[in-house]
C-alpha cells in the first residue's frame, strides 16, 4: 500500500508536468497564459525531484537538487521568453553555490571557503546582470527592470559581504581592487549610460555599510591597544546621518534632472 501511495504521487506530479507543457504547446510563448504553464511546469520538477529524494532516501544533497533542477528545466528556460522564468533558474543556481559552500566548507582547503563561495555569487551574478543589460537592448522581453534590479542586488550583497568579511576576518586586497571597480561601473551605467535610482541607492547603501564598518573596525583596533571612547560611536552615528543625507540628496537632485 505505501508503495502505491508513492506510485500514486509521482504519477500526478507527472500528470501535471505533461499538462502544464502541453498547455503552453496550444498556448503558445507570446501568451501569458502560455508562460505561466511553462513556468509551472519548472516549479513541479523540483516538487518531483524533492519527492524522489524523500521517498528513494538518495542521499543527494540540497545543493545536487538544485542543481539537478536548474539543468533540467534549462532547455524551458531558453527557448521560454519568460524574464521570470530566467530569475528563477538564476535563484537555483545561487542557492546551488550557497548551499555547496555549505555543504563543503574547507572542500580543497583554501580553494573554496565561504569568500571563495561569496566570489562564485559575484561573478555569477555580475556576469548575469551584465549580459542581461545588454541583451536587453536589442530583446524586448528583457526590457523590463525588475530584473536586472535584483541581480544588481544580489551583486552588491555579495561584494558588499566580501568587503565586510575581509575588514573584520581577513586580508582585503581583492576585495578592495574589485569593490571600488563595482561601483564605478554601477555609477557609469546607471547614471551615465542610462538613469536607474534604485541600484544607484542600492550602491550608496553598500557604500554606507562598508564606510561604517571601517570606522567600527578601527575603534575595535583602538580599544584592543588601550584607546577607543565612547565619543568614537557618536561620531559614527553623525557619519552614518551625514552620508545618508548625502545620498539622499544626490539621488532627489537625479530625480529631479531626470524630470526636466
Amino acid at each position: 500500500m505505501h508503495n502505491w501511495n508513492e506510485l500514486a504521487r509521482f504519477g500526478l506530479v507527472e500528470l501535471a508536468i505533461v499538462a502544464a507543457v502541453l498547455a503552453y504547446w496550444r498556448l503558445g510563448p507570446d501568451r501569458a497564459t502560455g508562460k505561466t504553464a511553462l513556468l509551472l511546469a519548472s516549479l513541479l520538477i523540483g516538487v518531483l525531484l524533492a519527492l524522489f529524494s524523500r521517498s528513494y532516501q538518495t542521499g543527494a544533497d540540497i545543493w545536487e537538487l538544485f542543481a539537478i533542477w536548474a539543468a533540467l528545466i534549462a532547455p524551458w528556460v531558453i527557448i521560454g521568453r519568460l524574464a521570470g522564468l530566467w530569475m528563477f533558474w538564476l535563484a537555483l543556481a545561487n542557492l546551488s553555490i550557497i548551499f555547496y559552500v555549505k555543504t563543503y566548507p574547507w572542500l580543497f582547503g583554501m580553494f573554496l571557503n565561504t569568500e571563495h563561495g561569496l566570489w562564485m555569487l559575484f561573478a555569477l551574478n555580475s556576469l548575469a546582470l551584465l549580459c542581461w543589460e545588454l541583451a536587453a537592448r536589442r530583446i524586448a522581453w528583457l526590457a523590463k527592470r525588475w530584473a536586472p534590479r535584483l541581480l544588481a542586488i544580489a551583486s552588491a550583497t555579495s561584494i558588499t559581504l566580501l568587503m565586510l568579511l575581509g575588514l573584520f576576518f581577513q586580508d582585503i586586497d581583492t576585495a578592495l581592487i574589485v569593490y571600488p571597480a563595482w561601483l564605478v561601473c554601477a555609477c557609469a551605467a546607471y547614471r551615465v549610460a542610462s538613469r536607474d535610482l534604485i541600484v544607484l541607492a542600492v550602491g550608496c547603501l553598500s557604500l554606507i555599510v562598508v564606510v561604517t564598518s571601517f570606522l567600527v573596525e578601527q575603534i575595535f583596533v583602538r580599544q584592543r591597544h588601550g584607546g577607543g571612547e565612547t565619543i568614537d560611536f557618536l561620531f559614527i552615528a553623525l557619519a552614518v546621518f551625514g552620508m545618508a543625507a548625502a545620498s539622499g540628496w544626490w539621488l532627489k537632485k537625479l530625480v529631479r534632472e531626470s524630470r526636466q
